[in-house]
């Protein structure tokens, strides 16, 4: 029988979204698939055999090893799954193709739709100084700096005198913190050229460095747009993203307090025209800089999904994902500018595998518990369960807690209280930090910058304490695990021939292990 909101040619170009991602995201893609009545298809590494996006799919691929440059960046396997399970549409989520102009030609060469921006989009926003120009030209505020390769150390020294100390060294092809360097002085350029270099061209295979203002001390505010190919551009307000540690994100929020009327209004505008200029297609972020004085200054676009998407969801109701497959199979925005609420104040922890008292070493091995938190306001994007094998192939990524509140003060409560109902065994997770910085008195007067952690934080000396776990709370902690083992006593009893039996009399479907147990063959 077909779904009862199966799409129609009527409504998309496509009824099958291969997914190229996996871990949270492929997660979350594949439940707006299910949400819109379109086919799911799933890829997957050796190393990802049972993971909760294998099991969710419609279908599942194999794609090759755990390494991703065999596997989740291979692009000829990526578009052969496609092909060969007739999905006519690819989603590339975040990270590892997302913002990858040839893997989105190579979709528009096959006939694939990409759910993302055009190659040529992401071409003149994926390259930073060409970033910069466009903003220039869409008279969006620059930091001070130089829209060219950096040709020597000499050269390196002389325009950062004329810029003024401290300044940036940036890799001109990527984002995401790599081949960056902070120089607050001429002798820390020798050393520091070629180290921005060789990151830049080990993480993009491009070694041009760039040189801009240090903006210090800073907050990091974004702007989520979302363009359609009628020529609609909105904003979707802002997130504030300045708790970073290594230029990664931890913890995001929205509204930020750090901006009143006028200011919002000035940088959403600037995020909206910067769009416009471009052509801008999908969803997108354009991130900014604010200083001390109150300037904001343009950093960089992201031509994709952002992992702090559902903070922008619970604060204006919409579903970021859905409306991009609905962009991407040619049909307008659902909605205006005008039409837009902003709605209380959202807040998004990253939970990953990482141990922060530690110097946030990775963390491996089994998932031995699991107890996610739940209740008013509370939303959990996750790719665990009991059992799942944490790796160190991919990002650290394991969940993401986004709570909503009517305030900021309702939402900062509420994190706290599903924070200490969180609860993962078997491996170190960043839950503890998340809880020291919620409760910091400078977090919650919103006193953020992006030296937050490094200037509050010492594994040494700042080790939260544990919430007091009583006889009832240790019960429902213990409880999964407890549960678990009664029930595979009772499976482990149970004649085979009675399963068949319930399974044949049509009282419920019977349930694939195949499913259950992860896929163990090859598409």
């Amino acid at each position: 029988m077909p779904h009862p909101l199966a799409a129609t040619t009527a409504d998309y170009p496509f009824d099958t979204v291969l997914i190229a991602n996996r871990g949270e995201i492929a997660v979350r893609i594949i439940r707006a698939c299910r949400d819109l009545g379109l086919h799911s298809v799933a890829i997957y590494s050796e190393a990802d055999r049972l993971s909760a996006h294998v099991r969710l799919a419609d279908r599942a691929v194999l794609i090759g090893p755990a390494a991703a440059n065999q596997s989740y960046l291979a692009i000829d396997k990526v578009i052969a799954a496609a092909k060969s399970t007739g999905a006519g549409a690819i989603h590339p989520g975040y990270g590892f193709l997302s913002e990858n102009a040839d893997f989105a030609q190579a979709c528009a060469d096959a006939g694939i739709v990409f759910i993302g921006p055009p190659a040529a989009v992401q071409r003149a926003l994926g390259e930073k100084t060409s970033a910069r120009r466009i903003a220039i030209e869409a008279q969006v505020p620059i930091a001070p700096g130089i829209n060219a390769d950096v040709v020597d150390a000499a050269e390196a020294r002389r325009l950062a005198d004329d810029i003024g100390y401290p300044v940036l060294l940036k890799a001109a092809a990527g984002g995401g913190g790599k081949g960056i360097r902070f120089i607050f002085a001429p002798e820390e350029i020798e050393s520091a050229l070629p180290a921005a270099r060789a990151e830049a061209q080990a993480a993009f295979g491009d070694a041009r460095v760039y040189l801009e203002k240090a903006i210090t001390p800073a907050r990091h505010i974004e702007v989520q747009i979302f363009g359609d190919t009628h020529g609609n551009v909105v904003h979707l307000g802002e997130r504030e993203c300045s708790l970073q540690r290594r230029h990664q994100k931890l913890i995001e929020e929205s509204p930020s307090v750090a901006l009143d009327t006028d200011l919002r209004a000035r940088i959403t505008s600037a995020a909206v025209r910067l769009a416009q200029r471009c052509g801008y297609v999908n969803a997108g972020t354009v991130e900014f800089l604010l200083g001390p004085d109150r300037q904001f200054y343009f950093m960089e676009v992201n031509t994709r999904l952002q992992v702090e998407h559902p903070v922008t969801e619970w604060c204006t109701g919409l579903d970021l994902v859905r409306e991009q497959i609905r962009v991407a199979a040619g049909l307008p925005l659902s909605f205006r500018q005008e039409d837009i609420q902003f709605r209380g104040h959202a807040i998004e922890c990253r939970i990953a595998a990482e141990d922060p008292e530690n110097r946030f070493l990775p963390s491996t091995g089994t998932v031995e518990q699991l107890v996610e938190p739940s209740g008013p306001g509370v939303r959990v994007d996750s790719m665990l369960y009991t059992g799942l094998e944490v790796s160190l192939y991919y990002d650290s990524l394991l969940a993401k807690l986004i709570v909503w509140g009517p305030d900021r003060k309702t939402a900062i409560a509420r994190t706290l209280r599903a924070l200490r109902e969180y609860a993962i065994g078997g491996v170190h997770t960043t839950i503890p930090l998340h809880q020291y910085l919620l409760e910091h008195p400078r977090f919650i007067a919103g006193d953020l910058a992006l030296s937050f952690i490094d200037d509050t934080w010492n594994a040494d000396q700042a080790k939260p304490t544990p919430p007091a776990i009583n006889e009832e709370t240790s019960a429902s902690v213990h409880a999964p695990a407890f549960v678990a083992a009664i029930a595979a006593a009772i499976a482990a009893q149970q004649p085979h021939g009675e399963s068949r039996t319930i399974a044949q009399s049509g009282s419920r479907p019977p349930r694939s292990r195949w499913r259950d147990n992860g896929r163990t063959w090859h598409e």
